[in-house]
């Protein structure tokens, strides 16, 4: 819980490793997930990295796996599950495994040629056996006529010319491009060819896609060599294919006759061929999970390494890396083990080092907080150790939506939904391909199980249940009118100094105003001053939340010059507007034989606010004799007000000021200094010249490499004995900060006095929204499903089931998810706008731990 409540504390530390263990010990860290690696060679050259050539294998690797797989999938084969996932593979074994990848891609692509060119020349065979059955119809016409004219035929061989015969071209073309091709055809021949065709009966495969393609058979008669070489040129252009075809029946039955010998041969093969393939995949199918996982871990190793560092003698790794303060023993027990594994001699280390730099955010979540953690992280990623709001989110959010989703029945819809995620969470997440949608309602399964309970509790406060009342505890009203008054009157009054009995209903709203006639207009007050009194307390409790963030970062004038200013106005102003709202609810009331205590005198807490801030003087009601709750209201009010503005100037000045009176100590502390130190000035620039001297001797008397290390040393020297910045610098420097800080104070002081309003109106929403639902429910319940109880007996019955299940529909899609949505994204700008900027500023950047499981979840999504 303490992660939760602010991140994990992070150092910055620097791993070395000896190479030969390198390998092992980013495996352990990455089984481990608990550190953030930098990358050192972030300016080098990705082609010149130490260990590209490792990637590329891997990457080649993990391309012949994709290419097994969606092998895989074509033949529709099984691919199980790993129960457990493998570890990364030992280096020596990755030759191993490139060879056997290589040969089963090479084995299943030998496979898939020899399967194409085998259906090819089934496709073939099966063209032209329809081709022989379809057109032994036009040729038995043909022979037909030719017996009537003296046994001459019509059409002639291939080898006859004779001026006066037919000629004939037969194919196979597309079903959908007979059409273009019939009128290419007429247009070429100016209508000289005739052409015959038959549809072909079954769907063929397509050898390549294994496509289902309808085809049909057509035969075009023409006379002409000239014809005969244009119909060939426009079968090309249309991709048709072409088939010999015999003259005479004798010929044409005997080559079907071998046709359909041939393709039961092909058949055979094909079946053979298909079963040999299927049993490679299978085989495969088994350990292709297990490949993939190996080959991405082992890709994932190689490209951390790259992060790493050489050391000048090229005997050790050098690498730097962000890690909780609590998983240092962890990382130190996974460089032991790496080392052990690989039969290194030399154990690896680590060396915690001090940074200014700003670590990442890391706040340490399980499967219950992760949704909330999410909805803050979508915000802005919090600042290093700054307060998390996702703790508090836990209970403020889903009670915001119950009060905007008030509904025993949808809250119960919700919660059962909510419930069957979370119990079948392990099926769910097993699941492969959920889609993005569901994909969401699972991450934020807890979320929506509280907002289920919270809404069913909002909803037995509320006493609505699909727009209806439950009477368990007795209604606390009575009714002395007779029985002949009550049935002749539609509309009656009850009169709240006779007939309440002077004790509340016992938890909630009494079910006698479900009936009553200004039922909105008790709901609206009620549950209007509800969303005041709420939006109040959230925003007040934002406010409190910044004293921790002030008190870690030891930013201890924040708390006078921001923190109580910042509370004193909003409680000067918005909390005495709740204070009201309690003394009225408590003073005024129908029973009281007082009448300025009366309902009537009651006065108008929101005409008393304007009233204030107008500095305006409250009008008594008419009948009444008191203006105010109390005699010195108005004085308080007055006092209130001019406390409020005055914490204005106090937000604005108080932190500019305060830098400049610190600041000035600090400039008048450094000028002291600078005053005592000014005698060893000249000593100073003195030894930086003899510094400078000695150095460009040693450059000259010394060899090249000694002569740059002395060079090195110079530079140094003279950084060490550089004099500080002139004061005039420092005043320059001091001005523009005072400045910015100034600036910065003034955006701030209007933005918080003026969002103090619009976020105390922009909590009137859960009075809005939970009223809008309440209507919708009673409209959908008055306009649907009280049409079912107009018909009476047996179809009366079946009506009421068929009208059921369109109200239950339209109550499932417009106020469960509907409404539901809504009144979740209007939560969520709640969380976000009104209450996390009171002291969330959400700087950070997020802890992304070099994690085996984080990648291989990434590669399923992929």
């Amino acid at each position: 819980m303490g992660s939760l409540f602010r991140s994990e504390e992070m150092s910055l530390a620097q791993l070395f490793i000896q190479p030969e263990a390198a390998y092992f010990v980013i495996s352990e860290l990455g089984e481990t997930g608990t550190v953030q690696f930098r990358d050192l060679n972030e300016n080098v050259n990705a082609f010149q990295k130490k260990f590209v050539t490792e990637v590329r294998r891997c990457a080649e690797m993990e391309r012949k796996l994709r290419y097994i797989e969606s092998e895989v999938n074509k033949d529709k084969v099984n691919i199980p599950d790993v129960r457990e996932l493998p570890r990364a593979p030992n280096p020596r074994e990755i030759i191993d495994l490139e060879a056997h990848l290589e040969k089963t891609e090479a084995d299943i692509k030998e496979f898939s040629e020899s399967a194409v060119s085998l259906k090819s020349n089934f496709l073939e065979l099966t063209e032209l056996k329809h081709v022989l059955e379809k057109t032994q119809l036009f040729f038995n016409e043909q022979d037909e006529v030719a017996t009537g004219l003296d046994n001459k035929a019509l059409i002639a061989d291939e080898s006859q010319h004779s001026r006066g015969r037919l000629g004939f071209v037969a194919g196979v073309i597309k079903r959908e491009r007979v059409p273009a091709f019939e009128r290419m055809l007429w247009r070429i021949s100016r209508g000289n060819i005739f052409l015959r065709q038959a549809d072909v009966g079954i769907a063929l495969e397509d050898p390549l896609t294994g496509n289902e393609i309808n085809k049909t058979v057509f035969v075009a008669f023409f006379q002409g060599e000239q014809l005969k070489s244009r119909i060939k040129k426009v079968c090309a252009g249309f991709h048709a294919s072409m088939y010999p075809c015999p003259n005479t029946i004798q010929e044409r039955d005997e080559m079907l006759k071998g046709v359909k010998l041939r393709l039961k041969d092909l058949e055979m093969v094909l079946n053979q061929t298909q079963d040999h393939r299927q049993r490679v995949l299978v085989s495969v199918a088994k350990e292709l999970q297990n490949w993939t996982i190996m080959v991405s871990k082992m890709k994932a190793i190689y490209h951390t390494l790259n992060f790493f560092n050489v050391d000048v003698t090229k005997k050790c790794l050098i690498g730097e890396c962000w890690v909780a303060s609590k998983d240092i023993s962890i990382v130190q027990k996974a460089l032991v083990d790496g080392s052990s594994v690989s039969g290194s001699s030399i154990p690896s280390f680590m060396n915690m080092i001090e940074t200014l730099e700003n670590p990442p955010t890391f706040n340490r979540t399980n499967k219950f907080t992760k949704g909330f953690q999410n909805l803050i992280d979508s915000y802005g990623i919090a600042t290093y150790r700054e307060v998390n709001p996702a703790l508090y989110t836990i209970v403020t959010f889903p009670f915001l939506f119950a009060i905007m989703f008030g509904d025993i029945g949808h809250a119960i819809i919700m919660f059962c939904f909510g419930l069957y995620m979370v119990l079948a969470e392990k099926q769910l997440t097993a699941m492969k391909n959920k889609g993005e949608i569901v994909n969401i309602f699972f991450a934020g399964r807890y979320i929506i199980l509280l907002m289920g309970i919270f809404s069913m509790y909002t909803g037995f406060v509320y006493n609505d249940i699909f727009s209806k009342s439950m009477n368990i505890f007795g209604s606390r009203w009575e009714v002395d009118y007779n029985e002949t008054y009550v049935r002749n009157e539609k509309e009656f009054d009850l009169d709240p100094s006779t007939l309440y009995k002077g004790t509340p209903y016992f938890i909630g709203m009494d079910p006698v105003w479900q009936v009553a006639k200004n039922k909105i207009i008790v709901l609206n007050s009620y549950k209007m001053k509800l969303s005041i009194i709420f939006g109040v307390a959230h925003m007040i409790f934002g406010v409190c939340m910044s004293i921790p963030n002030y008190v870690y970062f030891k930013h201890y004038s924040d708390i006078f010059v921001k923190f109580l200013p910042q509370i004193i106005f909003l409680c000067c102003i918005f909390f005495w507007m709740v204070v009201m709202i309690f003394m009225k609810w408590i003073k005024y009331s129908a029973t009281l034989t007082d009448v300025d205590l009366g309902t009537s005198c009651a006065p108008s807490v929101l005409i008393y606010f304007i009233n204030m801030m107008l500095m305006k003087e409250q009008e008594a009601t008419p009948g009444c004799n008191h203006k105010y709750m109390f005699e010195f209201q108005p004085i308080l009010q007055k006092i209130l007000f001019f406390v409020a503005l005055l914490m204005v100037p106090i937000m604005l000045f108080g932190k500019p000021i305060i830098f400049k009176l610190t600041h000035g100590k600090k400039t008048k502390k450094e000028s002291t200094i600078s005053r005592n130190g000014g005698m060893h000035r000249k000593s100073l620039d003195q030894n930086l010249e003899l510094v400078k001297i000695t150095d460009l001797s040693k450059e000259n008397t010394e060899t090249n490499g000694t002569a740059d290390k002395d060079v090195a040393v110079s530079q140094e020297n003279e950084i060490a004995f550089r004099p500080p910045p002139s004061k005039v610098t420092d005043e320059h420097e001091e001005e523009e900060e005072f400045g910015e800080i100034m600036i910065e104070q003034a955006i701030h002081t209007v933005e918080y006095v003026l969002s103090t309003v619009s976020h105390t109106a922009s909590y009137l929403r859960l009075w809005a929204l939970s009223l809008a639902h309440a209507q919708l429910s009673e409209v959908l319940w008055t306009m649907v499903f009280n049409k079912a109880f107009v018909q009476e007996g047996y179809l009366g019955t079946v009506f009421i089931f068929i009208i059921f299940a369109v109200w239950a529909s339209f109550s499932l899609a417009i106020l469960v998810l509907m409404e539901g949505l809504s009144a979740f994204l209007h939560t969520l700008r709640l969380h976000w706008v009104e209450f996390m900027s009171k002291f969330y500023i959400g700087n950070g950047y997020a802890f992304q731990p070099f994690s085996f499981l984080t990648i291989m979840d990434g590669v399923e999504e992929e």
